[in-house]
């Protein structure tokens, strides 16, 4: 088949703007809507030129929100896979639960849920790429769903064309689309004779993104701008130089006011941060503030600017506490951003401590010692292990080997959660930890005590039951990590 237009505009695209390199495996989540499907299908034509051979496995999450029409999306994504023998990991995940158990909306619980398992997928497929569908109308819509909210220069870039999954990660999201329009890759389909699915909640004007592309965009082409989802692209475009500019000039900067700095706390020197531009204090601070660990979302404008309004008050040491177990204080010249994640090791009040790296870590609530190092894998030793594991009969397992590369550090060890979820070895899917723990018979009274350690995408052993299996052992692994827990009687 002659290659369409769309196809060579997306490889020039690719030329101008390298997202991917060739050999590469790729995770391209795919719902089963038009812009999903074009996406795999302009990566398998990008594939028959020759010259990429990308390792495609498409990433499917039902969420649970549609009943037999989410099943039947699910369906037509596996069956489209078959057909073009693309590899296809279809999963599902209580969405509604989740939302109602953490106390946040469903569309946060779902694109929790969902970036949870795009990451798991890539993990397995020892992929760095996860390929998304957005694009030039996705962004239109959320530049303007962010101005109308409120938003500071950073949100005026919108959707990023790449960006890295976590500031820890090593897998990054691409969005190979964002410079399509939505009609033109619907036409594309039309054009190749392939069907996609339509999804029913996209027409309903219950929220708010729907609401500005039904409603909002609509009004603004007919009655200001007939171009005006180009108007605000070209805007996200000025608007990403200038936030990638001071994002390389304030790394510069930052090291000139930095005082003090180690794992927990960073300190600035406040009377050089205030005498710059609010903008660049601004940018400085979430540049401070990420060398902490904390993610870009757990931040906003709103935050940066309280802070850097104690950095400008000299009225005395005052403290801000923040989300994310933030604590800033203002103390004389300086300015002291801290995390706040460690507990003392020695409060039997605590339920959370992080484990040391190498040698032990008490946890009081829990009685128990948690000791960790770590190993260069061997074939020999990665088979030995697993004989050994598949033959003990009791459940109860007081040591562990994971797959270090895949563990993301800091680690921490502490008592349930309502909301804990974690993927079990050897099970289908990812399960409550409450609902594993009646599965095991886990008394009652011993449930809350039961110690759960943690890496920064959640559980990753249930002590003494089961370890997640996106840690677990495999032939690829080239370091391991072995924790030990050791019961510390009264």
């Amino acid at each position: 088949m002659p290659r369409d237009e769309l196809e060579t505009r997306f490889v020039e695209a690719l030329l101008a703007e390298p997202l991917l390199e060739p050999d590469e495996a790729v995770v391209v989540g795919v719902s089963g809507g038009a812009d999903s499907v074009a996406l795999l299908c302009l990566l398998e034509a990008l594939n028959e030129t020759g010259s990429w051979a990308l390792r495609l496995h498409v990433a499917h999450l039902n969420h649970q929100l549609r009943g037999q029409a989410a099943d039947e999306d699910a369906k037509y994504v596996e069956d489209f896979c078959r057909q073009r023998r693309v590899p296809c990991t279809c999963a599902s995940a209580d969405v509604r639960g989740r939302a109602e158990a953490e106390r946040i909306s469903v569309e946060q619980a779902a694109r929790q849920c969902r970036f949870e398992f795009l990451e798991r997928v890539a993990l397995r497929q020892d992929a760095d790429k996860i390929a998304l569908a957005h694009h030039a109308d996705d962004n239109a819509e959320t530049i303007l769903h962010r101005i109308i909210r409120g938003t500071g220069l950073r949100g005026l870039a919108g959707i990023l064309p790449s960006r890295m999954l976590r500031p820890d990660s090593t897998i990054r999201i691409i969005r190979p689309l964002l410079r399509f329009r939505r009609a033109e890759i619907e036409k594309y389909l039309h054009n190749r004779n392939i069907q996609f699915r339509r999804d029913a909640s996209n027409d309903t004007v219950i929220y708010t993104r729907n609401r500005i592309r039904l409603a909002v965009m609509p009004l603004l082409r007919e009655h200001f701008n007939p171009q005006v989802e180009e108007a605000l692209t070209r805007l996200a475009e000025q608007a990403r130089g200038v936030n990638d500019y001071l994002a390389e000039t304030g790394e510069r900067m930052l090291e000139a006011l930095v005082v003090e700095q180690d794992e927990r706390q960073i300190v600035l020197h406040c009377p050089s941060l205030t005498k710059r531009p609010r903008v660049i204090q601004t940018q400085l601070i979430r540049q401070a503030l990420l060398r902490l660990g904390v993610s870009e979302g757990e931040m906003t404008y709103v935050h940066l600017n309280r802070v850097a309004d104690l950095a400008a008050d000299i009225s005395g040491s005052k403290t801000l506490d923040l989300p994310a177990s933030l604590r800033v204080s203002r103390r004389y010249t300086r300015l002291v951003l801290e995390r706040l994640d460690d507990s003392p090791l020695d409060d039997p009040s605590v339920d959370e401590v992080r484990l040391r790296l190498e040698g032990a870590t008490f946890l009081p609530v829990c009685r128990m010692e948690i000791i960790l190092d770590t190993f260069a894998a061997s074939e020999s030793t990665i088979a030995e292990h697993i004989h050994k594991r598949q033959n003990q009969s009791d459940q109860a397992c007081y040591e562990e080997w994971l797959d270090a590369e895949h563990v993301h550090p800091p680690l921490l060890a502490r008592s349930r959660r309502p909301g804990d979820r974690f993927y079990p070895l050897g099970m289908a899917g990812v399960k409550k930890l409450s609902d594993f723990l009646i599965d095991q018979k886990v008394d009652f009274d011993l449930r809350d005590r039961t110690a759960v350690v943690c890496d920064q995408l959640g559980p990753i052993w249930v002590v003494p039951f089961r370890i997640d299996d996106r840690v677990r052992l495999t032939r690829g692994t080239h370091r391991i990590l072995r924790l030990r827990a050791r019961p510390i009687q009264e």
